[in-house]
């Protein structure tokens, strides 16, 4: 691995400007790492490399690599965070300061006493800047891609953390690729005997499906060109080992039952164009009924955005196809490290980009975040509760509904129209008298069904909540606003 690999990697053309920055970053970590080894044996300076790589692959900036390459550079080595900030600049001490104390987290106590602390501070490092979780994803990756250099204990308790933390977060910054390819590496420490099973059946399953991909992609591009509309790229993709076994074990195992093992990719440069082209595949090929989704429309909760079919292919064979946009294919891939892209493709400068300071996510990306803070403060040390609202928000599938005017709200499952009502705004919250779904008057502890209209009937004056609510609602928005005006109440 060389520095010239990372430049290679990267998602977009760095400047000048940009790779001397990261040159001289490596520069400092090799000198500063000399003589280190891995347990692997390899130089130490090699996982920073690898690290960097990752980063420059799912599009970060020049700074973000730089302190890719940095971040053990104050823990392990006698250069200070001091002398990064000098030679460096503010910014980039901030993120391999905030990456090195995501490091110090100490087992103490229980496994989930651990889990939940090492949350924590996961969460202050994203609403202070996200960049520095998404070089901790980066660090992690590649620590579990050499994870067999460990002993068995340490693969097991690095690997069940990785599992229960860090794909999770993956999956909620909405970065498929490393969200996928670290439940794969956990799943081959966790679980070996089913992940030897599952690999085998998707080895087999694949190579029979290799030529009859390859045929059919050309035929969808050849038949997308003939009615005129413009293809950036059509391809195959199998689907990750562990969501495979997830799949395989809600359906006894049977690989036949299993439609999206492979999947075929279109993308197309407008929105316009994914409708166009979904309507062709389903003017050649038979739909399944049931098996459209629409994910341009009404978009998952982590911001993917495709349109899914499944169709009755050439020879009569059951094929998933998906089709979006290169913007939203890069989202999905790269989650919120995309926007980095997109800033960095309607700026007029590279320069612009490469060398701005306070890089800002739009807020919707992250407000789920700040809810978790407000919570977190509220509740203090209780860890039951701290985990019990965390399972709700951050770890639960979620549903999505309409306001009248067609607003998507998000919400966990089996959350209430007062979970609903708190989600628009806590004012609507607070002066809740009653609520419809789909035009019919509902209770106010009613469970939202996923696309349902919700309708909020609000009083003139805020109102008392009723302490109940506290039992039947599930977000901890909701929660904590009604613990507030309660507390209000008894106030003089």
């Amino acid at each position: 691995m060389t520095l010239e690999d990372v430049f290679k990697a990267s998602k977009f053309p760095l400047s000048s400007e940009g790779k001397k920055f990261i040159t001289d970053a490596f520069m400092v970590a090799s000198e500063a790492h000399v003589g280190q080894k891995r347990k692997s044996g390899v130089d130490y300076i090699e996982h920073t490399l690898e690290t960097a790589k990752i980063l420059a692959e799912i599009g970060m900036e020049s700074r973000t690599i730089a302190a890719g390459l940095l971040h053990d550079v104050p823990e392990d080595t006698a250069f200070t965070l001091e002398q990064v900030k000098e030679k460096f600049g503010a910014e980039v001490s901030d993120l391999v300061d905030g990456v090195t104390k995501l490091g110090k987290i100490k087992l103490r106590g229980s496994r989930e006493e651990y889990f939940l602390e090492n949350l924590r501070k996961m969460f202050l490092a994203m609403a202070a800047d996200i960049r520095v979780v998404i070089i901790k994803l980066a660090d992690r990756l590649h620590n579990m891609r050499t994870l067999g250099h460990l002993p068995s204990e340490k693969q097991e308790r690095i690997a069940r953390e990785t599992m229960e933390i860090y794909a999770p977060i993956a999956n909620r910054l909405g970065i498929g690729e490393i969200k996928g390819e670290l439940e794969d590496l956990c799943f081959k420490y966790l679980d070996p005997e089913n992940y030897a099973i599952t690999k085998k059946l998707v080895k087999k399953h694949i190579h029979e499906s290799d030529a009859y991909i390859k045929q059919t992609t050309d035929t969808y591009k050849k038949d997308l060109q003939k009615e005129g509309i413009p293809v950036i790229e059509i391809s195959g993709r199998s689907k990750h080992i562990y969501r495979l076994f997830k799949k395989l074990q809600q359906h006894d195992m049977d690989m036949q039952r299993i439609y999206d093992l492979v999947a075929i990719r279109i993308i197309v440069p407008t929105i316009t164009n994914c409708y166009e082209a979904l309507g062709l595949v389903h003017k050649k090929y038979r739909p399944m009924v049931g098996r459209i989704k629409d994910y341009i429309s009404l978009p998952k909760p982590n911001g993917y955005q495709s349109l899914h079919t499944t169709v009755f292919g050439p020879e009569g064979r059951i094929l998933e196809i998906q089709i979006r946009t290169q913007k939203m294919h890069d989202e999905a891939e790269f989650g919120i490290a995309a926007h980095w892209i997109y800033t960095e493709k309607e700026s007029k400068t590279w320069r612009n980009i490469i060398f701005r300071q306070n890089t800002v996510i739009p807020n919707k990306e992250l407000e789920w975040v700040k809810q978790l803070q407000e919570w977190q403060k509220e509740i203090g040390r209780d860890d039951e509760e701290f985990l019990k609202s965390l399972k709700i928000d951050f770890f639960k599938n979620h549903i999505f509904a309409f306001t009248p005017k067609g607003d998507i709200i998000h919400l966990p499952e089996e959350a209430t129209v007062v979970d609903f009502a708190y989600a628009i705004h806590s004012e609507v919250g607070s002066r809740i008298a009653g609520a419809k779904v789909d035009r019919k008057m509902v209770s106010l502890d009613y469970h939202i069904q996923n696309g349902q209209v919700v309708e909020i009937l609000t009083s003139k004056e805020p109102r008392k909540p009723n302490r109940d609510w506290l039992e039947s609602v599930k977000t901890s928005a909701a929660k904590s606003h009604i613990r507030k005006q309660l507390k209000k109440e008894k106030m003089p």
